[in-house]
């Protein structure tokens, strides 16, 4: 490891050196990043996986600018153009963009107007321009021949080397750079004769933001309409004040060649640096929108993937349609399918009566608890029938409004289709909608993590920058929870820690072969070593015999954790109870693992487990909301308290599901009254939310809401 890297991360990071060593060591051993954010905390001092996660982004990074580094240095003293200075700015370089800027004087260049002059004999004079010589076509005189015509083609020749210097110039290059993020401005205008049908770049049309200021969606946005030949986007700066600065770095004896090198100036600004710079902003300011815009999609599906299971209920997953009919579902609190039928409550059919009898036989021979409407075409109709329909219901029912994001890319897929070979499309698309509500992690780590849609323009950034980005979230998901290895399907087993195809493979075998797992021991035949450590904690064993294969606590754990239940006079069985809750209550754990001669990390964990050993993160999230009647835009009064459940955080505002057939939406300004950058510094998807109508358009079925009382 690289000492000087080290030091950067460590600074870059505001954590300390043992941390950054620890964790590249364990990488580099192979341990997963869920397994050493859990079970390795006393080397890493307690790392989450983003903080594990960026260390090794930064690692990389680094390694990968030293080695861009050596090669540039390479290059030039290949040349016999290095020297001391120039060696020291580029090890000195703090990103790659400085080590390119610093390299590009030496670069093997195509043929330009600057490398033709240079054919033509005219660097010398080039050099005498750059020096402000006295007598500057005296000396030009001296270069006219065959190809060189006379004196002034001389000059007019060498200002083109003279430019390219400038432009090459590193130094010169940054401050531009940088002043046209600070200072420059990005405009927008309409393209002559592009159609834009329903006006989604409207307020692009004649648009112009300081570059510093721009937030992240309004840049993609901005991408997307010069994409589709719809604006024409641009960088102003303020020329002048460049011109100038150039002009004193380069201008000093106020001679005959201070004209000279104004043009060269010039032409190197219009002709090689300016549009030069304003790709590169440009390239900076996408990859800071797509960061931001791939964070807002990680933690709105962090968010959703952690949404509570409804536990122990009866599910019955309505899809919604008009002509094709409505498919339903019946789904046990297993998650196993009990029926399949369909409806047409709707047009063209109408058979309002059939249908109602037949949800109504399906709730009382089922005892369906909660209905799932997806919330796709028909949605509010079918939202309206269900409301009708259970009021003649002989038991409670309830219903919710399923985010169907993603259920139709299920329904379709190679796995669905193995899953439940004889179901229609449609039909499948009824069970995710139903398993969907039961257990979101087990269900949704089935789809792409993209295509469940609780993003903004997710089409308008890297492909595989975002794929990496959401699948490192599904994974930290499903090492957070858990799976029963028992009934975990092998998508679930996908993202386990440690675990990969063919390991997937042999459990799934020894399962087959056993029947039910009965312990994680068993598990030490079926994967190699590091498999087993990496992948064993993340793995339950509700049936087993040993309590602590139920719990989250690693097997390297478990003499400690024996000892301390010995140290307590604790049995396996007390574990969980309301005593042990009272014995671990104030105890002090830096003193216990000091006796265990254990780290206070493992000893912490190890205590947590034995107080709520089937603990499950999502358990302290609100469940979702459960209605039995409807909302319609005519019922709201400005004013009104509603509760609300946010289906969708972007760099604007959030939008609520508050039962209406479009989510309604609360901007920025009316989250808090403190200042907040980010609506996610508040709100998160999922979160039930008490509101307050603010605004109400009929005319474009529109709701504006505020947390504000």
């Amino acid at each position: 490891m690289n000492e000087e890297i080290i030091k950067n991360i460590t600074k870059e990071l505001n954590i300390k050196e043992y941390q950054v060593i620890n964790t590249l060591k364990l990488l580099e051993d192979g341990s997963t990043i869920p397994f050493i954010a859990r079970y390795r905390k006393e080397a890493t001092g307690s790392l989450d996986e983003n903080e594990i996660s960026k260390i090794n982004e930064v690692y990389t990074y680094e390694v990968n600018l030293l080695k861009r580094k050596e090669e540039v240095i390479r290059l030039i003293e290949e040349k016999g153009l290095m020297n001391d200075t120039l060696k020291k700015s580029i090890l000195d370089a703090k990103k790659l963009i400085e080590v390119e800027d610093l390299y590009r004087p030496y670069k093997e260049k195509k043929e330009t107007k600057a490398t033709l002059a240079i054919k033509l004999g005219l660097e010398p004079l080039a050099k005498e321009i750059f020096k402000e010589s006295n007598n500057i076509k005296s000396i030009a005189l001296k270069f006219v021949n065959k190809e060189v015509k006379n004196a002034d083609y001389a000059i007019e020749q060498a200002l083109y080397i003279v430019a390219e210097n400038i432009s090459d110039n590193a130094s010169f290059r940054k401050y531009i750079r940088d002043n046209c993020l600070k200072f420059g401005i990005i405009k927008s205008t309409k393209k002559k004769n592009s159609e834009d049908i329903n006006k989604v770049y409207e307020m692009y049309y004649d648009y112009k933001e300081q570059i510093r200021n721009i937030k992240a969606h309004r840049i993609l946005a901005l991408n997307r309409g010069e994409k589709e030949n719809i604006l024409n986007v641009k960088i102003d700066n303020n020329m002048e004040y460049i011109e100038n600065f150039l002009k004193n770095k380069l201008i000093h004896k106020h001679n005959e060649t201070e004209e000279l090198l104004i043009l060269a100036i010039n032409d190197a600004l219009k002709r090689l640096i300016m549009p030069s710079i304003e790709r590169e902003v440009r390239k900076i300011l996408k990859e800071k929108a797509e960061d931001s815009a791939i964070k807002n999609f990680s933690d709105n599906l962090h968010n959703i993937l952690l949404q509570p299971p409804i536990k122990n209920k009866t599910v019955l997953g309505f899809d919604p349609a008009f002509r094709t009919g409505c498919k339903l579902a019946v789904i046990s609190p297993t998650l196993n399918l009990l029926h399949i039928d369909v409806i047409y409550p709707h047009e063209p059919k109408n058979e309002v009566i059939l249908s109602r009898n037949k949800v109504l036989e399906l709730i009382d021979k089922y005892k369906i608890d909660v209905i799932a409407i997806g919330n796709g075409t028909a949605s509010r109709e079918s939202e309206k029938f269900i409301v009708d329909t259970i009021k003649y219901s002989k038991r409670k029912v309830e219903y919710i409004i399923v985010n169907e994001a993603g259920a139709s890319v299920y329904s379709a897929s190679k796995l669905a289709q193995e899953e439940f070979p004889k179901l229609h499309v449609e039909e499948r698309s009824a069970v995710s909608i139903a398993r969907r509500l039961i257990d979101p992690l087990s269900e949704l780590v089935k789809i792409e993590p993209k295509s469940i849609g609780v993003g903004m323009y997710q089409h308008d950034v890297t492909p595989k920058k975002l794929d990496e980005e959401l699948n490192f979230v599904v994974l930290t998901c499903v090492n957070s929870v858990g799976v029963n290895v028992n009934t975990a399907s092998r998508e679930l087993l996908n993202y386990i820690s440690g675990l990969n195809k063919k390991m997937i493979d042999k459990l799934l075998e020894y399962k087959e072969k056993v029947g039910k797992i009965l312990s994680r021991k068993e598990l030490e035949s079926v994967f190699t070593p590091k498999v087993y450590e990496q992948a064993i904690g993340f793995l339950r064993i509700p049936d087993a015999k040993n309590i602590l294969d139920k719990t989250n606590i690693h097997p390297e754990s478990y003499n400690i954790s024996y000892k301390i239940l010995d140290m307590y006079n604790l049995k396996e069985e007390d574990i969980g109870k309301e005593e042990v809750k009272n014995i671990f209550k104030n105890i002090n754990i830096e003193e216990l693992a000091s006796k265990l001669n254990s780290d206070k990390y493992t000893v912490e964990d190890i205590i947590n487990s034995f107080i709520a050993p089937y603990r499950d993160p999502r358990d302290t999230i609100n469940p979702p909301i459960l209605k039995s009647d409807i909302l319609t835009i005519d019922d709201l009064k400005v004013g009104m308290e509603l509760s609300g459940t946010v289906r969708n955080v972007i760099d604007f505002g959030a939008f609520i599901d508050i039962g209406l057939h479009d989510d309604a939406l609360i901007h920025i300004s009316e989250i808090t009254n403190e200042y907040i950058k980010h609506p996610s510094e508040v709100l998160q998807v999922g979160d039930i939310v008490t509101c307050y109508v603010l605004d109400i358009n009929k005319e474009k079925n529109r709701v504006s809401l505020t947390l504000k009382k």
